[in-house]
Parts: C-alpha cells; sequence; structure tokens
C-alpha cells in the first residue's frame, strides 16, 4: 500500500512497492491564481492523465530525451521515475545524479498571457519577443519563433529568472541548460505538428525536468494538457477571433466577478487572501466537456 507523499493543487504523489518509482494520481480539483476552487470537474483528473501519457510516447518515440514515465497503470494515474528533491537554491551538486531541476520553462508562441501583459504595460519592447525594435504588437500575435522564459520553482508564486539567477539556483552548467532549453523547443515542435493537424494553436506552456544517468535531461512531470498550456482554435484565429481552449476561461470568471482582482489587491497589501467562491454548476459542466473534447482533439483518440 503506496504512502501519500505530496498533495498539490491538482495532483497527489504516492509511493511504491518499488523504491525508485512514484505514482501520479490526477484529481478532478481545479485551481487558479496559485488557489483551490471548492468545485470537482468530473473526468478532469483522467483527461489530464492520458493526455500527458499519450505526449510523453511521442517525445519518447521521436528520442528527443528521456523521461520519467514508466506506465499509465490507471486512467487517471501513471507510475514515473523518482528523483531526488532539493529546494534550496544552488545547494544541487554539480555531480549528483537523478535529481530535479528546480526550474519551469515557459515557451511561448503567441504573444498571450503574463507576456503580452508585460508588453502592454510597456515593461518589456517588442525586440523582446524578436520582432523589430519599435514594432507595434497586437495581443495574441504569432512570434517570429519560440520565445523561452525560465521561472522558479520552489517559491511561493512563480518568479521570472534571468540565466544568470536560473544558472546559480539549479546550479547547472551553461551545456546542462542549454541542453534543457534544446529539448523544449524540440517537444514544442512535436505539440505545434499534431496539433495543427488538429486545427488547434499551441500557443504557450511549461515544462519541468531532472537530471539522470550522466546529468543528461529527463522530461518530467505534466505538459501539452489545458492545465499547463494554452490553446486556441485555429479557424477562428485566423478569423481574427481568439477562442480560448483551455482553463483560462475559468480565470476569465473570476476575473469577470472581481475576485482577480480582490485576491491581488490582498497580495500586493500583505493581507489575508479572500476565498475563492466555488464555480457555477453551468461553468463546472462547460468545463468537465472541455477537457473531454480537447483530449479528443489533442490526441486524436476517443475519451
Amino acid at each position: 500500500m503506496g504512502e501519500l507523499l505530496y498533495s498539490g493543487k491538482v495532483k497527489q504523489v504516492w509511493s511504491t512497492d518499488e523504491q525508485n518509482v512514484l505514482e501520479f494520481r490526477y484529481t478532478d480539483q481545479i485551481s487558479v491564481f496559485d488557489q483551490i476552487i471548492p468545485s470537482l470537474i468530473p473526468r478532469k483528473g483522467e483527461s489530464l492523465n492520458r493526455t500527458t501519457c499519450h505526449w510523453f510516447k511521442l517525445v519518447e518515440d521521436a528520442g528527443i530525451c528521456d523521461t520519467h514515465m514508466v506506465d499509465m497503470n490507471a486512467p487517471d494515474r501513471c507510475l514515473g521515475t523518482k528523483f531526488e528533491v532539493i529546494t534550496e537554491p544552488g545547494a544541487i551538486p554539480r555531480d549528483m545524479e537523478n535529481v530535479f531541476v528546480p526550474l519551469e520553462v515557459i515557451c511561448r508562441h503567441h504573444l498571450a498571457g503574463s507576456g503580452w501583459r508585460r508588453y502592454a504595460k510597456g515593461d518589456v519592447g517588442a525586440e523582446e519577443f524578436g520582432f523589430e525594435p519599435g514594432t507595434t504588437l497586437e495581443e495574441g500575435c504569432k512570434l517570429p519563433k519560440p520565445y523561452l522564459e525560465v521561472s522558479t520553482k520552489f517559491e511561493a508564486f512563480d518568479r521570472l529568472l534571468d540565466r544568470e539567477e536560473a544558472l546559480q539556483i539549479s546550479n547547472l552548467t551553461e551545456e546542462e541548460f542549454d541542453a534543457i532549453l534544446d529539448c523544449v523547443i524540440k517537444i514544442d515542435a512535436i505539440i505545434e505538428r499534431e496539433a495543427g493537424a488538429r486545427g488547434l494553436i499551441h500557443v504557450d506552456g511549461k515544462k519541468e525536468f531532472a537530471l539522470g544517468p550522466g546529468r543528461k535531461p529527463v522530461l518530467v512531470d505534466s505538459f501539452g494538457t489545458l492545465d499547463e498550456d494554452r490553446w486556441w482554435d485555429a479557424e477562428t484565429y485566423a478569423n481574427g477571433e481568439i477562442v480560448s481552449l483551455s482553463k483560462e476561461f475559468v480565470r476569465e470568471h473570476y476575473i469577470a466577478t472581481g475576485h482577480h482582482k480582490d485576491l491581488y489587491n490582498a497580495r500586493a497589501a500583505g493581507t489575508e487572501e479572500p476565498p475563492i467562491p466555488a464555480l457555477p454548476q453551468e461553468i463546472i459542466d462547460q468545463t468537465a466537456e472541455l477537457y473531454a473534447s480537447m483530449y479528443e482533439r489533442l490526441t486524436g483518440n476517443t475519451f
């Protein structure tokens, strides 16, 4: 009988009878703004698990890098290789193998989300995203090439890092860091190919890695799902309209109700955060349908 080792916003990690193998259980919980919503989305966990297992297989088949995937042992569960986790910044020894990398890598293909918000505020210019200086950008525009960002993993809230700080926190060599970034570009090329063939635009997404034998990159955790990535419908985008096919519309619900503003005002002031209200049944039903239908669009398999 396994032991619960970690319970996150939407996923649990359990021990198994094998010392170096963990079981990942995907729940039907849903979270936004680092808050767990007190509403369950039927079969959401199954959709996430089956989707990410699909992508892991494609990455392995393409020979891009090793992955932590061992087996999908249930519709909402999978087995993965266990890696040592060191949360202290800069504390991972340079010769250590089989260790989790304390970074998240975000790859953007369109200007959306926090990338767009930074540009709209004037915090970064068009040249940051690969355009000529002074170019006026519109929300949702296609970037000239994939744009990579790196953020923290073990801080209270995600924080973007420059290359120097990312190397300090992870204690990776320049070559190891670049090998991970190269894997992300190649993995996203597969995702774009598959999603594009089914009428989807892969807007952006995040990935996590460990260092395996020989300190080679090992793709871990989840990716290419509605929780880690942003998706748009290609046909409506071509007609000038952005239709979000991720939990972005759940975020938009809380922005419209004013909860997002109240939450971030409280965080800025250092006061107690307001609890996030439950979702209306209509949005629960719409979200459940979205997770089911997007599994089929992303993988080509029946849910």
